[in-house]
């Protein structure tokens, strides 16, 4: 059994170009990592982008939430880089997996 942890699922639309999108997305990945309460990211891009991170709890997901240089991000991403998004905040309870072994 997995301790509960959350999950913040980012699903969106993108405007056309690059506009700085792919170097701030690096940049606010490594900035995450360093980040108290951060447990991971998986992401998944085309017509509609789907980004998932993974925390210990819901204070670490406010404090990432409020950091100065990801609330600058945002504000760009809202003038330059979406043409839509969400933002979901899950407790996930149970998880599993599946491998392929041949």
């Amino acid at each position: 059994m997995i301790k509960p942890y959350y999950a913040v699922i980012f699903t969106s639309t993108r405007t056309s170009g690059d506009k700085g999108y792919g170097l701030m997305s690096i940049q606010m990945e490594e900035l995450a990592k360093k980040q108290s309460g951060y447990l991971g990211f998986e992401s998944a891009t085309g017509e509609l982008g789907i980004s998932v991170s993974y925390w210990e709890n819901l204070e670490s997901i406010s404090r990432w939430k409020s950091n100065l240089k990801h609330l600058a991000a945002q504000e760009i991403g809202k003038k330059e880089w979406y043409k839509w998004y969400k933002i979901r905040i899950c407790l996930v309870e149970r998880e599993y997996e599946f491998t392929a072994t041949h």
